[in-house]
């Protein structure tokens, strides 16, 4: 079994081994956690292709040392000829899930990069060269990466949905058939992309010879959007959501994430009095404060700019207390109600001067849209299919409008010194799988592996999964099963590790330097420390 990795200088964790392993060397070779972060990005988007590419989002927290976290927002956004019209007139009464016509939101990722390479040479005294930061991605998409068996079940189990897309068959199917495990993936043409972006500077995937690239080629396989809209595309800085919990200070992303979510549903559980975890009370506690941070969700969260109010009016002790009441300490409340799906990568590392970074980065389903770029080999994600077509729904599809995402990282300053950024993968797992890795460690002292570990739970979609019950893995004992059932709860069995439970992560880094790390066995992950 996986033992908490302990190390004094730094380290990354990553659900791929080489994506890990390449932010290690730029910590080695003098970088920050901020460029280490970026060398990660780069290369588990090569290596994780089907939850994370250039033409997909990302969102950061980075806490330089001792000081509250700053944000960027890097969510592409709607199309300027994007509109319930638009989708009307081909006849759609909703947004097509696969292909070019899902292909309607700006890939903000890069932007994302560029914004907090920006904020390391400016704010943390980076140093490292764009070119040594891309060079091991590069050099893994032109000599190929060994296909994981999550790369390979993917591109086999969505074949059916994929294959019409302009370009899917030819990046995941080079031989006739999808990848299997253990294959070479070889991916030319986002070697010569990074490569390009490299020599040119990442603002050229917007503004540059990339940009007209992706644009024509985008237009070319029928996406609503344009070179116009990549051109008025910017990463932003925002102020993160903060909430004290137990003198403890959580910080997740505003809208149009759902780190709201995320922190409602442990200012809610807080409140419930739980004494032990791995109890009824403990799985019982946690899913039902997930339903009520979900129904303020799906009512409230979309772009701030179309926000009756804002999110912070949602934190307040009083609004809380008034949610942590409506839980019947016994009893399950009715579900489902609206929610959402999707799959992404959790990033995180911390570097020698206690700088830590919590970033994630996706293009929502597997492989999303399913649209391969013919000249830059990009894969463009399908965020924009979470608008919907229904002009009075609160996150009703408009052009530059951006859209609602279900990913979001998190990171904790603990009142004892600590410093804990943490997260996963998984859709509306993930504010989930955050509360069982927080609460597990912080508030019941589990080992921090053991906290990422233990068997884990899932209420509401993931995946691209249209499943609604609260799946458990089987590792759960047989009492606390039929306790929950008893108490009005669907539960559903899946396997010991099951990948459907996310890929976590976190580091915690303590005042005297100890930096510690945990990664999950469900994933291809590990802890690159030094």
């Amino acid at each position: 079994m996986l033992e908490t990795v302990r190390s004094w200088r730094g380290a990354v964790v990553a659900p791929h081994h080489q994506a890990a392993r390449a932010g290690l060397r730029i910590l080695e070779d003098g970088g920050n956690a901020v460029e280490a972060m970026i060398a990660t990005a780069a290369v588990i988007s090569v290596t994780y292709p089907h939850m994370n590419n250039l033409g997909g989002d990302n969102f950061w927290l980075i806490a330089p040392d001792g000081e509250d976290p700053v944000g960027i927002d890097a969510c592409g956004a709607a199309a300027g000829q994007a509109s319930i019209d638009f989708y009307r007139a081909l006849e759609h009464d909703s947004i097509p899930s696969r292909g070019p016509l899902a292909a309607l939101t700006v890939g903000g990722a890069v932007s994302g990069w560029q914004r907090a390479y920006a904020y390391s040479r400016s704010r943390l005294g980076g140093k490292i060269p764009l070119s040594h930061l891309l060079e091991e991605a590069i050099a893994l998409a032109r000599g190929g990466v060994a296909v994981t068996r999550t790369l390979a079940d993917n591109a086999s189990g969505k074949f059916d949905q994929l294959a019409a897309s302009p370009g899917f068959t030819g990046q995941y199917c080079p031989e006739g058939r999808p990848v299997k495990l253990a294959d070479r993936l070889l991916q030319p043409r986002i070697a010569d992309t990074l490569a390009h972006l490299a020599q040119a500077g990442l603002d050229d995937f917007y503004r540059g010879d990339l940009a007209r690239s992706i644009a024509a080629d985008l237009i070319g396989a029928g996406s609503p959007l344009t070179l116009a809209d990549l051109e008025r595309h910017q990463a932003l800085d925002v102020t993160p959501l903060a909430l004290e919990v137990a003198g403890q200070r959580l910080f997740n992303m505003p809208p149009p994430t759902q780190g709201l979510a995320s922190l409602l549903l442990l200012g809610v559980f807080d409140r419930l009095g739980v004494a032990t975890a791995e109890s009824f009370d403990f799985v019982h506690g946690l899913v039902e404060s997930t339903k009520a941070a979900f129904r303020i969700r799906d009512r409230h969260v979309t772009d701030p700019a179309y926000m009756a109010e804002a999110a912070t009016a949602f934190l307040t002790g009083e609004q809380l207390d008034r949610m942590a009441a409506s839980i019947d300490p016994k009893r399950a409340a009715p579900w489902p109600e609206a929610n959402n799906a999707g799959d992404t990568v959790w990033l995180g590392a911390v570097d020698a001067s206690g700088n830590a970074v919590s970033m994630i980065q996706s293009i929502y389903w597997e492989f999303g849209s399913g649209v391969v770029l013919p000249q830059s080999g990009i894969t463009w994600q399908n965020r924009g299919t979470s608008f919907s077509l229904d002009p009075e729904h609160h996150n009703c599809l408009k052009p530059h409008r951006r859209p609602f995402h279900t990913i979001q990282p998190a990171l904790a300053r603990l009142s004892d010194g600590r410093v804990m950024p943490y997260g996963t993968m998984g859709g509306e797992g993930q504010p989930q799988t955050q509360a069982m890795i927080y609460t597990r460690h912080v508030m019941f002292g589990q080992d921090l592996q053991q906290a990422v570990t233990a068997p884990r739970w899932l209420l509401g979609k993931t995946w691209g999964s249209d499943v609604t019950s609260l799946r458990l893995e089987d590792r759960f004992g047989p009492d606390l099963v039929n306790a929950l059932r008893a108490a009005g709860h669907d539960v559903e069995m899946v396997g010991p590790f099951d990948e459907v439970m996310g890929h976590a992560g976190a580091l915690v880094r303590h005042p005297n330097g100890l930096i510690e790390g945990a990664s999950d066995p469900r994933s291809d992950g590990t802890v690159a420390a030094w």
